[in-house]
């Protein structure tokens, strides 16, 4: 066993105590509560919990409470124009679907002590470190925030969103603004809490969608099959490794995109965990933020808090699969995002929903009901380094979420708190693959020596 694994602090060894629950309002709230009715977008993405999680090196500030006193002042301002994250989440009795009651309840912050310095925590298995531990979740709060101080100094906080209060957009949105009030900064950006995407007047769509996304109800989710997917992992990929990545994509004067090229050398790994008796086929899916496709071009929607995502899948054959190249797998990848990348796949999408209510979407394969299949997120733009609430920069930026198990494997990319182009990957992963992925040279087990701890 070498040396940084020793070092790694055991599940017994490492203990979370909790000190203190505390619930921050808006500073300014509207007199009037205000009900905000979820789009059709928000309907397909579900009730998830989804948690944005960073670590930082000791703060400057005086004392821990000193810290935890100037995040809850400045979150108390950001309220004011992010309101909707300090409501709550209700049933409507007449519509039978969820919408936000805008009432200033609050945001939920806890304050947590570990018993171990940041550099003995297990970085790479997430299972054991944050359930329950670096990562807490009331359902009464669509935002709750958990910050806990290790034995160094160090600093972990976890913003946990209920997923109808939006994506990985509207919260990067979120936390980049909250860091501008932090440091006294005008905010570059003016949400748009509108929820505006209607069904056009004739509701029309393309069959396909009947074959992609169906409806479902909470018990079902509840219910899915998860397919033995349930390990979270979190692994370190250098910016080397991913350029070479994009050259073997990019063959005959044609550039594919890092995620492209990624999605594509992840695909070859994925199917030789598969059991080819069992499956001749194998789906990929990906992830598409509508936002730059809707309204024509004019960034209209750049400051749309909410969701607007939909899936793209790709198929192919697994023996055909072991056989193709990078670049040939990067043209499936590419072809089956650009089917998706458009404003009338948005549009249809959104007719589609209004066929199906009231109740909620998902994706068939989100349910499990597709066999094995990896979900690819992008999360090139969301903020990671620019996440300083006037205490410094976090060591590590990542993405997770408490739910036990899934349907769908599922991975998350995100440029490193290190600025050098390297990635952040976070995973849930069914045991094949994560074996795989551990004799891989490309993908690294995120350890306290990649955060220079």
């Amino acid at each position: 066993m070498s040396e940084t694994l020793k070092k790694i602090a055991t599940p017994e060894s490492f203990e979370v105590k909790f000190s203190s629950k505390s619930v921050v309002k808006a500073v300014n709230p509207s007199s009037e509560p205000l009900s905000i009715t979820l789009s059709n977008l928000d309907l397909l993405s579900g009730r998830f919990p989804v948690t944005y999680l960073y670590f930082y090196l000791k703060p400057e500030s005086d004392t821990f409470k000193a810290f935890v006193d100037a995040l809850k002042n400045s979150l108390a301002q950001i309220l004011d124009h992010y309101y909707p994250f300090a409501g709550q989440i209700v049933q409507n009795p007449k519509t039978n679907e969820p919408e936000i009651i805008c009432d200033n309840n609050g945001v939920l912050v806890i304050e947590a002590h570990s018993n171990i310095p940041l550099k003995n925590l297990d970085f790479y298995n997430l299972n054991e470190t944050l359930q329950e531990k670096v990562v807490s979740t009331e359902p009464d709060f669509p935002l709750q925030i958990q910050v806990t101080e290790y034995t160094c100094g160090g600093i972990s906080i976890a913003f946990t969103f209920d997923h109808a209060l939006g994506d990985a957009t509207s919260f990067g949105k979120f936390i980049a603004s909250w860091c501008e009030m932090a440091q006294k900064k005008p905010l570059s950006c003016i949400p748009d809490h509108s929820r505006h995407l209607y069904a056009r007047s004739t509701p029309k769509y393309h069959p396909s969608l009947d074959q992609t996304f169906m409806k479902c109800t909470m018990k079902e989710i509840q219910n899915m099959p998860m397919n033995h997917i349930s390990l979270k992992r979190l692994y370190h990929i250098k910016a080397s490794s991913i350029n070479m990545l994009q050259k073997l994509a990019s063959v005959n004067g044609v550039k594919r995109t890092k995620i492209e090229a990624f999605s594509a050398y992840v695909w070859k790994i994925m199917i030789g965990t598969i059991d080819d008796q069992k499956y001749k086929k194998c789906k990929m899916g990906w992830l598409v933020d509508g936002r730059e496709r809707m309204g024509r071009g004019k960034n209209l929607m750049s400051n749309y808090i909410g969701n607007v995502l939909s899936l793209a899948f790709g198929e192919g054959s697994i023996q055909e699969l072991k056989e193709a190249s990078i670049s040939d797998i990067a043209n499936t990848v590419h072809e089956a995002i650009s089917k998706v990348n458009n404003e009338a796949h948005f549009l249809d999408l959104i007719d589609w929903i209004e066929c199906q209510r009231p109740g909620l979407m998902l994706a068939k394969a989100v349910l499990g009901q597709d066999g094995p299949v990896l979900v690819v997120s992008s999360g090139q733009r969301f903020p990671v380094k620019e996440v300083d609430f006037g205490f410094g920069s976090p060591l590590l930026g990542t993405v997770y979420t408490s739910i036990q198990g899934v349907g769908v494997g599922y991975m998350n990319q995100r440029l490193s708190a290190k600025g050098d182009g390297s990635w952040t990957v976070s995973a849930i992963l069914w045991p094949e693959l994560e074996a795989a992925l551990q004799d891989d040279p490309i993908f690294h087990p995120m350890s306290a020596s990649h955060l220079q701890l």
